[in-house]
């Protein structure tokens, strides 16, 4: 084996462990065991958007979740009025869980504002995991309630609910 194969080696093994780590933090992952996170974190690629890239587009289906490492990405949203900027994400936020359960129209679009490296999984690879580790499909669908509770109880404590049109979007975990 020479140097370079050798320093490849514990790059991709940092890189690994770097994986493992950040896929232990996400909310959609945390409650799955170890073997199945080490799978996850061997079959996620680390993908580079430049500025301007799209790290996915409305309409679309894509089937990819990301987690963005670095870099910061902006939300926005078309329309028969033009297109609208909702909000920026950075370094920590998990999007496009949904998509690995499922088929998902992308509501959106998900720009890098600046060079922006993400945590890439497709719905396939997850899938494919999954079937190894059927047992744990029910611990998906409780973390995604689970977020679905808090953000409906985020949006209630943020609302007026005095406001005729804030209360028809409440509702949301009754689904």
């Amino acid at each position: 084996m020479s140097s370079s194969e050798g320093k490849t080696d514990v790059c991709l093994s940092c890189e690994f462990q770097e994986n493992l780590d950040i896929i232990r933090e996400i909310y959609f992952f945390s409650s799955l065991p170890l073997e199945l996170l080490k799978v996850l974190a061997y079959l996620c690629s680390r993908e580079t958007f430049r500025q301007g890239d799209p790290l996915f587009s409305q309409e679309d289906d894509d089937g990819q979740a990301v987690y963005i490492i670095s870099g910061k990405a902006r939300l926005s949203r078309k329309s028969e009025a033009g297109e609208q900027d909702l909000r920026e994400y950075g370094p920590g936020a998990f999007l496009g869980g949904l998509s690995l359960v499922g088929e998902m129209r992308r509501l959106f679009t998900l720009q890098a504002v600046s060079d922006t490296v993400c945590l890439v999984l497709s719905q396939e690879k997850f899938t494919k995991a999954l079937e190894q580790f059927p047992d744990q499909i029910p611990k998906i669908f409780t973390a995604l309630v689970e977020r679905i509770i808090i953000w409906e109880e985020r949006f209630l404590n943020e609302i007026d609910l005095n406001c005729a049109s804030c209360r028809r979007m409440i509702g949301i975990s009754n689904i």
